[in-house]
């Protein structure tokens, strides 16, 4: 028999959770500027305390902080990567249900200059989801596959002067994501998704 103890576990999920009307709420107002980051930041922690005490009442053993720090589940993460810019261009997708259709129009990104690393992206997040994760439970990080970065635009949003030939690209990606992870384990992260591969 496996050793089924650890992850991936039978029952799992990405790492996303449907956002608390709290925190939406305080999202809007802080967007608003009626709040400061520092109480949006302890809304948050609220939400992501009650929603890890949710997962491991139902049995969950891999808990997650349902992302609720990120706007954009990949481009809150891709848009850390130095020598990525944000643009003034939107995507146009749409998508459809029993309501009819839906238009999403995130932003779109541009590899603008050689990409780097300065600190561990969501640290942070990770170090907080740890420390309210219960004992028994293994609190798990989802990041964006590699791929997303080229994904979203292709070669049409790599920088020629930063990046004439795309092998150099795909190697900094590459070490980008590993000094990533390398920071994350070295704060004790054992559960790491890379998330979207096969769509990109």
């Amino acid at each position: 028999m496996s050793d089924l103890s650890g992850p991936p576990f039978r029952a799992d999920h990405v790492g996303s959770l449907l956002r608390p009307r709290a925190l939406l709420a305080a999202r809007a107002e802080r967007e608003r500027d009626w709040i400061s980051a520092e109480t949006l930041h302890r809304v948050e922690d609220d939400c992501i305390r009650a929603a890890v005490r949710m997962q491991a009442e139902i049995g969950l053993q891999g808990v997650t902080d349902g992302e609720f720090r990120r706007g954009s589940w990949h481009m809150d993460f891709l848009y850390q990567i130095g020598g990525v810019a944000k643009t003034d261009q939107v995507l146009h997708i749409q998508f459809q249900n029993e309501a009819g259709t839906l238009e999403f129009t995130p932003a779109a990104h541009r590899v603008a200059g050689k990409l780097t690393l300065d600190r561990t992206i969501f640290g942070e997040d990770f170090a907080y989801l740890k420390s309210v994760a219960p004992p028994g439970t293994t609190p798990k990080l989802t990041i964006p596959s590699p791929s997303m970065l080229h994904y979203r635009g292709g070669r049409a949003a790599i920088d020629q002067n930063a990046y004439p030939e795309m092998e150099a690209f795909w190697h900094d990606l590459a070490a980008v994501y590993a000094q990533e992870i390398a920071g994350l384990a070295a704060q004790g992260c054992t559960y790491l998704q890379l998330d979207d591969t096969s769509l990109a």
